[in-house]
């Protein structure tokens, strides 16, 4: 298809818009603030659904937007309105955020022109793409999630002005920071611009999250004032330091919301084919946001691909994760894992070797397709979340399905053969309980979301150790970081790919807050002068044993069987006392112990679990001329102490007279 969008030549600027339905489009030219409409002049159609005009005298920096007519009948999908100035899908920078006003709303001949209350595209003339360089990130490593402004905004270190920005993320004190957790890559939660859902503003509220976007390209000039030279300069900076960066995408829907949102973009230029309908006209709501975008159809699939690549081309990041990704694989309605779009995706030249992690569910039909992804796609592993939670809150029989979490998770993502695990494994993300609230609060406490507690997930497999909430009691707190300390020592324990949601290491709490969304502000900006600095000098020290260990990021399913010449299996799964877990072990329902021994001939890991409130003794199985030490030098397990409750302890085998201890924390 021609190129769609603003193309810069020595002569002026070609614009191109694609809609299948609108009798007519025009390209309007604001004035160098955005703020007075210049010229308005109409595109010739060029076939195969493309409008075109070129402009002579025009060059980079030229403010426009784009207008379409035809039909005005939502009931029946068209939404073409002339006074709704449409900003353009391949935008890669906009003048200015986008604000919800209730006239991008108004129907046709109900309300004033809106380009007042839209930014407008600011064409921009793309440097030629530096090298492309192999991706640092690979499967097996640590994926630090990131809120962009609520990581810096209270940083102390980082410049005032440069705080909440792409930019502070290049920092050296954030980056020393990232360096200290053994992050392989960032992963930056949308930094694209978007919009708030309409009912925020009455409330006070506004999105913090950004999983609201208007265009695929542009960036929200809040987080990144520089545009795209400041993600550019950052991915660089954080590569420099061995650190990768993965953008996470929203492709499933639109700001546009259902039949009562706004008018910004997609809708108003071919509302029928850039979303999914109903046989009866109404929006396709697979996302719970109010629409689907039909990633099924040829000028969107495009336009998805078309995006990837301006990011790896011209931002040099490693790869995408994907939100619902069910969405991109969604055929008629129905989800296949060899859609059109997941092929391309995977296929594509530029984006062969990049990194592509997938949300596995949506709302939709048959919308949990958790190991179903192709084999190029990590996925988002809940069931290790849910189980893992399980077993450290204290339900019955849980130990089977930490095990099997533990060890890569077979029986969903060996499913086909595969011989390694594709998951990403987490405790907490960014939807959903924070760590340290999942250890203090048995219930979610929305309210200050303004939805009377309703929104959220119910269920979050949490506990409070005795006290809903804050309490001054010095035992109830005590006990909430042992239980961190443990969760945090599983998540790093794991077989594969982990991922640590930012501030999960030192504490951050968002008072109970489940759905956090509409909280720009002190619950969701991290608290840096008030962290647990012991606990993430844990988190740091964890990072170090993994680092040391290979075999623990290493994605191969684990067997029980001899890995080389050695006869040393990869794992074995033991008792406290040392002794290979029975059936009836494994089935016993009060179970809350265990040993996993991780094998490898020049030495061995041992990780000890006691999930349990009493202390136990341990016993590892000891070759001749090896010696147990701890990994972590403050962990001073003698293996005749016993290990205290709701703990893990990390032991390394090394030939006898060997250095002895890890790093102190």
């Amino acid at each position: 298809m021609t190129r769609l969008g603003a193309t810069i030549t020595p002569e002026g600027i070609r614009f191109a818009a694609w809609s299948s339905s609108a009798r007519r489009l025009w390209v309007s030219v604001f004035d160098g603030q955005g703020d007075r409409e210049l010229d308005r002049m109409e595109l010739k159609p060029e076939g195969e659904g493309v409008h075109a005009l070129f402009v002579s005298g025009l060059s980079a920096g030229t403010r426009y937007g784009f207008r379409a007519d035809g039909d005005y009948a939502p009931e029946r999908g068209f939404w073409f309105d002339p006074d709704k100035l449409l900003s353009d899908p391949y935008a890669i920078e906009v003048d200015r955020p986008y604000q919800y006003h209730w006239r991008l709303a108004a129907k046709r001949n109900e309300g004033a022109d809106t380009a007042p209350l839209m930014p407008k595209t600011i064409v921009v003339a793309l440097p030629e793409p530096p090298p492309s360089k192999p991706p640092l990130f690979q499967p097996g490593g640590l994926i630090y999630e990131l809120n962009v402004r609520a990581f810096t905004k209270l940083h102390p270190d980082v410049p005032e002005a440069q705080r909440g920005t792409i930019a502070a993320l290049a920092h050296p004190a954030t980056i020393d920071h990232l360096k200290r957790l053994g992050v392989s890559a960032v992963e930056l939660m949308p930094v694209t611009a978007s919009i708030d859902e309409r009912h925020l503003p009455p409330l006070g509220l506004s999105n913090a999250w950004g999983y609201n976007p208007v265009t695929f390209m542009a960036l929200d000039p809040r987080l990144a004032p520089g545009g795209l030279t400041e993600l550019r300069d950052t991915v660089a900076a954080l590569r420099q330091a061995g650190i990768g960066t993965i953008l996470d995408l929203v492709f499933n829907h639109t700001g546009e919301s259902d039949r009562l949102g706004p008018t910004l973009s997609l809708r108003g230029l071919d509302n029928q084919a850039y979303y999914r309908h109903q046989p009866d006209g109404r929006l396709v709501n697979d996302t719970g946001t109010g629409n689907t975008v039909a990633c099924d159809h040829p000028v969107v699939r495009d336009m998805v691909l078309d995006t990837l690549r301006h990011f790896v081309r011209h931002a040099g990041v490693d790869g995408f994760r994907f939100d619902l990704a069910p969405v991109l694989g969604r055929v008629d309605g129905a989800f296949d894992p060899a859609a059109p779009l997941l092929a391309a995706i995977a296929g594509d030249p530029v984006l062969a070797d990049r990194v592509l992690v997938a949300e596995p569910w949506d709302i939709g039909p048959d919308g949990y397709q958790l190991g179903n992804f192709p084999a190029r796609f990590l996925e988002w592993n809940d069931r290790y979340r849910d189980d893992a939670r399980r077993f450290w809150r204290g339900d019955a029989g849980a130990v089977g399905a930490l095990a099997t979490r533990l060890a890569g998770s077979s029986d969903i993502f060996g499913r086909a053969g595969q011989p390694g695990s594709r998951a990403v494994n987490f405790i907490a993300a960014h939807d959903g309980m924070t760590l340290a609230d999942i250890v203090a609060y048995e219930h979610k406490h929305n309210a200050a979301n303004g939805e009377q507690n309703r929104d959220g997930h119910n269920e979050n497999l949490s506990w409070n150790n005795g006290a809903e909430g804050e309490t001054d009691d010095a035992a109830i707190t005590k006990a909430r970081v042992n239980d961190q300390r443990a969760l945090l020592a599983t998540l790093f324990a794991s077989r594969g790919t982990i991922m640590l949601t930012a501030g999960d290491e030192f504490g951050r709490s968002q008072q109970g807050n489940n759905n956090a969304y509409a909280q720009d502000n002190a619950i969701t900006w991290l608290d840096w002068a008030g962290r647990d600095k012991a606990l993430e000098q844990y988190a740091s020290a964890l990072a170090d044993v993994r680092r040391a260990m290979p075999m623990l990021s290493d994605t191969r399913f684990l067997t029980g069987e001899p890995v080389d010449t050695s006869g040393i299996p990869d794992v074995a799964w033991l008792t406290e006392a040392g002794v290979a877990l029975s059936e009836a072990d494994w089935n016993d329902p009060a179970r809350h112990r265990l040993v996993m021994v991780l094998g490898q001939a020049d030495g061995r890991l041992a990780v000890m679990i006691n999930g349990d409130r009493r202390q136990s003794i341990f016993t590892l199985p000891v070759r001749e001329g090896f010696e147990w030490c701890p990994a972590i030098a403050t962990q001073t397990v003698d293996l005749t102490r016993p290990l205290p409750g709701r703990s893990v302890s990390f032991m390394i085998e090394r030939q006898s007279g060997g250095a002895r201890a890890g790093k102190d924390s």
